[in-house]
């Protein structure tokens, strides 16, 4: 009876050493982190965390379209990368919208975890010339750090020419954003 009094007791600690021996297992514990890691007990402060590319592309920038030209019969060729501002500012509209000013005209887009930016759909006027005239843009982009964003736009229009009628043109840019 005493050895068997003796043998729970020992089996008792044992089993209390071993349950009280939780393995550490180290690891990012911020679930707002992108290496979050649920199985993880202690912390190694090893979180990495996603930029915020709407706060990236806020401010002033310097403005480098590269647009093609415009032909249009009589009058000759003309340049969008004339028209187009030499710099822009870009403000923020919450969460993944913001608002990019181009010629008076704020164009919005959204902004997604990986920082490209799809710009909506927007009507703008532009003098090229010709007078002021409405242009539609869209376009999308690609925010790759608070120093530089890509962008590829589309601006298409359409001008009536006496006697030869409604003359529609699209003009694909490719712009550059530096600060």
């Amino acid at each position: 009876m005493k050895n068997l009094f003796y043998l729970i007791i020992t089996l008792s600690f044992i089993s209390l050493i071993f349950s009280s021996c939780e393995k550490e297992l180290l690891g990012c514990m911020d679930p707002s982190a992108s290496n979050y890691n649920n199985l993880a007990n202690t912390d190694d402060g090893s979180c990495i965390y996603p930029p915020n590319w709407t706060e990236l592309a806020l401010g002033t920038w310097n403005f480098d379209p590269n647009c093609d030209a415009i032909s249009i019969p009589v009058i000759g060729d003309i340049s969008l990368n004339d028209q187009m501002p030499p710099t822009v500012d870009i403000q923020s509209g919450g969460q993944d919208i913001l608002y990019i000013d181009l010629n008076g005209t704020q164009v919005s887009g959204t902004v997604n975890d990986n920082g490209i930016m799809t710009v909506n759909p927007a009507t703008i006027s532009i003098d090229m010339g010709l007078g002021p005239m409405d242009i539609d843009v869209n376009g999308s982009g690609v925010i790759y750090s608070e120093n530089l964003i890509n962008m590829d736009i589309t601006f298409s229009g359409g001008f009536e020419i006496p006697i030869l009628g409604d003359f529609p043109w699209t003009s694909d840019c490719t712009m550059v954003l530096t600060k």
